[in-house]
């Protein structure tokens, strides 16, 4: 059985109105499983798992409808309020589709997109972007606004040499035993650094270390299945023994 858009919002309202725990939801309350539902949304992409994409962009989507369906009930907004302005949005940040501006490509777009969102009240360059997202996202984000008006390193070598500026200095005083406060200022300006480097590979530095967190989890899982085989408590075994199995366990792990 299929449903289209507008039964499915009226299920929602419908479990507003009917449903107990759905009735006592509020914006606050529901907000962390958006950003969940989100993430949800990005390890099935990661996985490329189409069938699990589509189930996690319609949970993605529930809770967009939620929030709309709970703020029509408070008369704060409407769900076609929503549509219309995104749409409002998309429409006049896109005058080279819906009007009469010419782009010679990617680039001209980008820096149109920026001028009209000065156009529309921003003070900075570098507003809007949510300081809720994760650290490493949104250095990166920061770092392409910063670039759009020219504030960049022209060769990726000069980034480089920045990176191993941050090092030496974030080595020198963690060395020095300085304040904690300090050692954390410098790794800061050491990571900075190496998300602005990974920029200029076009790496996502989010999606790097993602991988290589899904990389160690699995080499740690074998290291405590094969002490399990071998009748071993991890708590008891030797830094020496995890470690000759985590070097065997190099070079079989997929990425």
């Amino acid at each position: 059985m299929s449903h289209t858009y507008e039964e499915f919002v009226e299920i929602v309202r419908r479990l507003r109105r009917e449903c107990p725990w759905d009735r006592e939801q509020t914006h606050e309350s529901i907000r962390q499983n958006l950003i969940e539902e989100a993430y949800e949304v990005v390890e099935s992409i990661d996985a490329g798992d189409i069938d699990e994409m589509k189930k996690e962009l319609g949970d993605l989507l529930l809770h967009v409808v939620f929030h709309s369906v709970i703020a029509e009930e408070e008369e704060e907004f409407t769900l076609e309020e929503v549509v219309s302005l995104i749409s409002e949005k998309l429409i006049r940040r896109h005058p080279h589709v819906f009007g009469d501006t010419v782009v010679n490509g990617q680039d001209d777009v980008i820096r149109n997109w920026e001028r009209i969102k000065l156009d529309e009240g921003r003070t900075s360059v570098i507003d809007g972007i949510p300081a809720a997202l994760p650290a490493l996202v949104r250095a990166l984000r920061l770092q392409e606004k910063a670039s759009k008006v020219g504030f960049d390193w022209e060769k990726k070598e000069d980034c480089w040499k920045k990176v191993e500026e941050e090092l030496t200095e974030f080595k020198t005083v963690s060395d020095e035993d300085n304040d904690e406060e300090t050692i954390t200022d410098e790794l800061g300006d050491l990571l900075f650094s190496i998300v602005n480097y990974s920029r200029f590979l076009k790496i996502n530095p989010e999606d790097a270390l993602r991988r290589t967190n899904e990389k160690f989890i699995k080499r740690f899982q074998i290291i405590e299945e094969r002490l399990k085989e071998q009748g071993k408590d991890i708590h008891e075994t030797s830094l020496e023994e995890m470690d000759k199995i985590w070097e065997e366990t190099k070079g079989k792990i997929k990425r």
